[in-house]
């Protein structure tokens, strides 16, 4: 941590020039291109849907299936 502090102490003038410099061009880039937020504007948004009402019943289908396959296998063995 102490060598990151002392390097920009001993930053020169044209290091302090061209860091401005850079900031101030990302800045008026990021101004001007606009880009959308990246989840609700992406193209990968576009057809896709919210859950349906019907999530509910899914997940008790595969709870279902799920306990008769336990059920099966454990109680229905023969020995």
């Amino acid at each position: 941590m102490a060598l990151f502090i002392r390097q920009d102490e001993n930053r020169s003038q044209l290091q302090e020039r061209l860091s401005a410099e850079l900031q101030e061009r990302a800045k008026e880039r990021d101004k001007i291109d606009n880009h959308p937020d990246g989840v609700t504007d992406s193209e990968y948004m576009k057809n896709t849907s919210q859950t349906s009402s019907m999530a509910w019943l899914w997940i008790v289908l595969v709870v279902v299936v799920l306990g008769v396959i336990i059920w099966l296998t454990l109680f229905n063995t023969k020995g």
